[in-house]
């Protein structure tokens, strides 16, 4: 796939894009030919990685986005079409994990969980299906889930289980929701990577990629095939699809 993919002409935006997986997709998806509308609330990221693409011949424009804001939702969507054209590509990136046990949870940490997890990949699905449907326009909706979404990762992880759970079902039902209009939606479901994300899960919980069948923590390059598929013309009749991407962790 990295080789034959040609994404010219398409339109991607990308959330959680200052860093770690959302970066990678980013840079992955530029260096195919698409024009990127990178996402995230650090702006002097975003900035860096805009300079990177362009000077490496791709096209990206960072836009400030963060996904708990319902409102900013929209914005972004129309900023994001208003510079590049209409969006057919969304990767639904940005998350945060929970790190408390359920019982000593706050109700802001919950929120926060679950408007970054769950609402905000609603949102921005619907908003860009909504473009896309109104412009007779097939597209292509990419969900980062997480291998936790099938099992309880322990150490405090239950609501970012839950919440990686319900991104399942999100891909799933809108999947079904909108494969008349030629919207295919699915999500990738990653074990352990490196990513910023990651680091913090590493010193909190000690090395457990060591304790992996392979014993190594995977760089986000691995999940690059993965990602080109899904929005290739070669995944066409694929949607409603949650695929594994684990390097074996889910046979612990």
């Amino acid at each position: 796939m990295a080789d034959t993919t040609d994404l010219t002409g398409r339109v991607a935006l990308v959330t959680g894009a200052s860093s770690g997986l959302g970066r990678r997709f980013a840079t992955v998806l530029a260096a195919h030919g698409a024009a990127v509308a990178i996402t995230a609330r650090r702006t002097d990221r975003l900035d860096e990685l805009a300079a990177e693409i362009t000077a490496a011949g791709g096209k990206a424009v960072p836009l400030a986005l963060d996904v708990t804001d319902a409102a900013a939702i929209v914005s972004v969507v129309e900023a994001a079409e208003a510079a590049l054209g209409t969006v057919d590509i969304l990767v639904n990136n940005a998350g945060i994990p929970d790190a408390q046990y359920a019982t000593k949870m706050s109700l802001e940490l919950i929120d926060a969980v679950l408007d970054t997890n769950v609402r905000a990949p609603f949102l921005l699905s619907a908003e860009v299906a909504k473009r896309l449907i109104a412009a007779k326009q097939p597209g292509r909706i990419v969900n980062i889930s997480s291998l936790s979404s099938f099992h309880y990762a322990g150490e405090g992880a239950a609501l970012y289980s839950v919440s990686k759970a319900a991104v399942n079902r999100i891909t799933e039902a809108l999947a079904v929701e909108w494969s008349k209009f030629h919207i295919n939606v699915n999500a990738i479901a990653p074990g352990a990577f490196a990513s910023e994300m990651m680091d913090g899960m590493i010193s909190r919980l000690g090395d457990f990629p060591s304790q992996s069948p392979r014993k190594r923590l995977p760089q986000p390059s691995g999940l690059d095939s993965t990602l080109l598929y899904l929005v290739a013309p070669e995944s066409e009749h694929v949607t409603g699809t949650v695929i594994k991407v684990d390097d074996g962790q889910g046979s612990r």
